[in-house]
């Protein structure tokens, strides 16, 4: 009865995903806007809303265990990044490793993703250093806090900023296909795009969260801790939809749009999310929380280095899914 629930869920993750990703193309393109705003902000925000609400839930309204709440938020905040940096980047390129063969070329629009990754790093390094600053220390906190949240402001603002340029120089967002919903005679109309938008996330939330109540049930019968369930195997339900979105762009060739969905993802749940857990929980430097933000930056910081080289190649990206196994032997160790 679990597998099948677990399989239903996961199945309505991938029909909404492509309900969404459809109308998420059509409201770029009728926007003219780029297509690095429409992966790195529309679709990371919008996708990474079911990870966002699993550690602010826990925070503010999870069980009567006030630690066990604790760890679920902060193993919450800190696994999403991890699961994008490592393994989404993985099973992205493993979608067309035969297509584009291992020596094959990765494409993203360069400027878009760049300003991806420094954002990620210098927000998430401050994370790592907050993880230090004693919790009485509220003012030093709060500095930090506030600087993180100013990032991600400026971070929006740059990437606008830049969409009309990118948008005359070849990276306006074109939709694949026509809007799902005018199959059953719908006007295609900004009205129909909202409306197809508004169910694909709703389906994906539902999906997403479906699929962990699943994957907690199963790893109660496993034995794991609180912590190591919210840093290892809620993030894989949560982190489907962005998973799930940029396989579908990355195999239509649409690689801006599929970096620009996990990366602007991780700037966004690497810089408001470890906000409000420096703020509101012990934010202590735990074997495994220690784990998973150093692998977090290594990975991060191994595909800003390789942009900066040249082209990405699809092998690279195996680096990435090495660090996820990394930090699994550390964390069960």
């Amino acid at each position: 009865m679990l597998i099948l629930e677990l399989f239903f869920f996961l199945l309505l993750i991938l029909v909404a995903a492509e309900v969404f990703v459809n109308a998420l193309e059509h409201l770029g393109e009728r926007l003219r806007i780029s297509e690095g705003v429409t992966g790195s902000i529309f679709a990371a925000v919008g996708t990474a809303l079911p990870e966002t609400m699993v550690p602010l839930l826990a925070i503010f309204a999870g069980t009567a265990n006030q630690d066990v709440n604790h760890q679920i938020g902060v193993g919450a905040i800190l696994g999403a990044p991890l699961m994008l940096s490592t393994l989404s980047l993985f099973l992205m390129s493993l979608a067309v490793w035969k297509r584009r063969g291992t020596q094959g070329h990765l494409t993203p629009e360069r400027s878009g993703l760049k300003r991806d990754l420094d954002f990620f790093l210098a927000a998430f390094a401050l994370a790592c250093v907050a993880l230090f600053v004693p919790h009485e220390t509220a003012g030093a906190r709060v500095t930090l806090a506030f600087v993180m949240v100013l990032i991600y402001f400026f971070y929006v603002l740059l990437t606008l900023k830049a969409s009309e340029k990118l948008v005359k120089d070849g990276h306006a967002t074109e939709a694949h296909a026509p809007i799902l919903l005018a199959r059953v005679g719908l006007p295609e109309n900004l009205f129909t795009i909202l409306l197809q938008l508004g169910l694909g996330l709703a389906l994906l939330i539902t999906g997403a969260h479906g699929f962990i109540h699943g994957i907690e049930e199963a790893s109660h019968l496993l034995g794991i801790s609180a912590l190591l369930l919210s840093l290892m195997i809620v993030p894989i339900a949560t982190e489907l939809p962005e998973k799930v979105n940029s396989i579908l762009w990355i195999r239509r060739h649409k690689d801006t749009l599929a970096f620009g969905n996990i990366t602007g993802a991780m700037v966004f749940q690497g810089t408001l999310l470890p906000a409000i857990g420096i703020l509101l929980t012990p934010w202590a430097p735990q074997k495994e929380v220690i784990a998973s933000i150093l692998i977090t930056l290594l990975a991060a910081l191994w595909l800003r280095l390789m942009l900066r080289r040249g082209q990405l190649k699809v092998w690279m990206l195996a680096v990435n899914g090495t660090l996820y196994a990394t930090y699994l032997a550390i964390a069960l160790a």
